[in-house]
């Protein structure tokens, strides 16, 4: 099948977050939204099929996954990420973000020390913040071109603190960085030797662009395997973050106990069966899809890089190595701290995300969600074009 990512599909009156709340938000009702991690593309047919059959069936009680969703889920990661998956390691909850918050409390004790790495997505900050953790801060730096761990505060931070929890981003959320194999080996031989356990967001790891391979952390060895859980969902590859379906990798059989008996205390306990019908038909058929879909963000990537190059030579693209999110500094401009919002939402009619939001460092910074038909992008790059050169 070949899909059309150029066909604009209106979002309007679908009680959609990208596009429905924009007064409730606070952003005037005719913003053009290139902010929220979702894309404007339909699902793959097959997943949209085999939701439409469990709706026509017409009961939805209380459901499990059978062996054919796990056969889905391990053979995508094998073939996709050369990435062995038994089915007992799986846990299945509704989000990564949930699993998040319940690893904060399975590994660390209130006041207990987490390590994040920002500018990163911005529910990190918040988890450690809301579970009455103590959060740590290991700031990327960033060389004018890409970003890099400063590995030196890394290793001080999680000496002095006492870090007990690293939340990894992996890819990176919003920087665009596929970590490399060297990097990640680091990493985790330090997590090895503070006794650091590794919780890493790998929600977009299907999506990597050309000359970059994403390496899962629990891959490379039995030892980062133990003191590691993967958290992945088909949401960001397939489009269909509103089934609220995540599967959680936990190699450690202690570590996974324990995080299963959190998911119970909250009071979850069987997934959405829609959740399970559409992860089992995108991890079984999607391939073709994501395939012409990840060639498609490629060229989306190279129309936006050109434009900025040729046209808004002000603003610098970060060259992303993964995921359809760029991220974009500003700060030529000379539009000051939140004010460069305002100018964004009223002069220019975006609603992208503002860089403070993943933190400090990320002031001066915007976030572009380019997972749209050209045409869209289009209109956005040239509406900013047009605010800029009133601007100046």
């Amino acid at each position: 099948m070949i899909y059309d990512f150029d066909r604009v599909i209106p979002r309007k009156g679908t009680n959609c977050l990208k596009y429905d709340f924009a007064v409730r938000r606070k952003r005037p009702a005719d913003v053009l939204p290139l902010w929220i991690a979702d894309m404007d593309f339909q699902a793959p047919r097959e997943v949209i099929e085999a939701l439409v059959k469990k709706s026509e069936h017409g009961i939805f009680g209380y459901s499990e996954p059978e062996e054919e969703y796990f056969d889905a889920l391990t053979g995508w990661f094998k073939t996709r990420h050369n990435w062995d998956v038994a089915p007992e390691e799986v846990v299945i909850n509704p989000g990564v973000v949930f699993s998040l918050s319940a690893f904060i409390r399975v590994i660390c004790k209130p006041g207990e020390a987490v390590l994040i790495q920002e500018p990163v997505y911005y529910p990190f900050r918040r988890c450690v913040l809301d579970n009455a953790r103590k959060l740590v801060v290991n700031e990327l730096v960033y060389d004018g071109e890409k970003y890099h761990i400063n590995w030196d505060d890394f290793e001080q931070k999680i000496r002095d603190h006492q870090v007990k929890l690293l939340l990894l981003c992996s890819p990176h959320n919003p920087v665009g960085r596929v970590w490399t194999r060297e990097e990640l080996t680091r990493i985790g031989e330090i997590c090895l030797r503070y006794g650091v356990f590794v919780v890493v967001d790998e929600i977009h790891h299907d999506f990597t662009y050309n000359g970059f391979r994403h390496t899962v952390f629990s891959s490379i060895s039995e030892d980062f395997k133990q003191i590691s859980a993967i958290c992945t969902a088909p949401s960001k590859t397939f489009n269909v973050a509103a089934l609220h379906i995540a599967n959680v990798i936990i190699g450690n059989p202690k570590v996974r106990s324990a995080f299963f008996e959190e998911t119970n205390i909250v009071g979850f306990s069987q997934p959405n069966i829609m959740g399970i019908v559409g992860c089992q038909a995108a991890y079984r058929y999607g391939a073709s899809w994501l395939d012409q879909l990840k060639t498609y963000l490629t060229g989306n990537l190279d129309f936006f890089r050109n434009y900025l190059e040729t046209r808004l030579p002000e603003l610098k693209l970060i060259e992303p190595e993964g995921t359809y999110l760029t991220w974009v500094d500003f700060r030529k401009l000379g539009i000051p701290g939140r004010e460069l919002d305002e100018f964004i939402i009223h002069r220019a009619g975006l609603w992208i995300d503002d860089g403070h939001m993943f933190g400090q460092s990320g002031c001066g910074f915007q976030r572009f969600n380019i997972a749209c038909p050209r045409i869209t992008l289009e209109k956005a790059i040239k509406q900013l074009e047009k605010a800029i050169r009133k601007q100046s």
